[in-house]
């Protein structure tokens, strides 16, 4: 077996300071949504992906794919937002083997009230403490190891180890 690729210092402090800061926004973010709508970031990424779609319906298996989850994780969370109201459940009438999901009314509401200061906390935590410059650089890293990472995610079965990207 050959030695590890070991991380020199710089890359270390990258790492680490990736995982400490995605920690901390997360936190921060998820505080806003559990005080403003008594939400989880899961659950509230959830409804912003049905809402995107409205008002056709998306599949739980194209969910799952799309947040980087299981789809046994994604379907309890589903389950829950059913159960407040938020969302319902469906069978694709194409497929009677595809689960779909669709925002309900007081989703979307709930939504709409709670996006103003989910966008403070994301601004306050992130987006605000850097500069344009820093933001633009930000977002292409992201985008280019995201677009690398997704398909060697996905191709390793994500949702058969229940894998969360968060």
């Amino acid at each position: 077996m050959s030695e590890p690729r070991w991380l020199n210092e710089t890359q270390m402090r990258a790492w680490t300071g990736f995982l400490e800061t995605s920690g901390l926004i997360q936190r921060h973010v998820e505080r806003q949504l559990r005080e403003d709508a008594g939400l989880t970031m899961i659950q509230y990424e959830i409804l912003h992906w049905a809402n995107e779609c409205a008002p056709e319906r998306r599949c739980i298996t194209e969910l799952a794919d799309l947040m980087i989850t299981s789809r046994s994780g994604l379907s309890y969370q589903v389950a829950q937002l059913e159960k407040a109201g938020l969302l319902r459940r469906e069978t694709d009438t194409n497929d009677e083997r595809r689960a779909m999901v669709v925002i309900t009314g007081d989703g979307r509401r709930l939504l709409e009230k709670t996006a103003p200061g989910h966008v403070e906390a994301v601004r306050d935590g992130l987006i605000d403490l850097l500069t344009d410059d820093q933001i633009a650089q930000l977002a292409d890293i992201l985008d280019d190891v995201r677009t690398r990472l997704r398909p060697r995610v996905l191709q390793s079965g994500v949702r058969r180890s229940g894998g969360r990207r968060r």
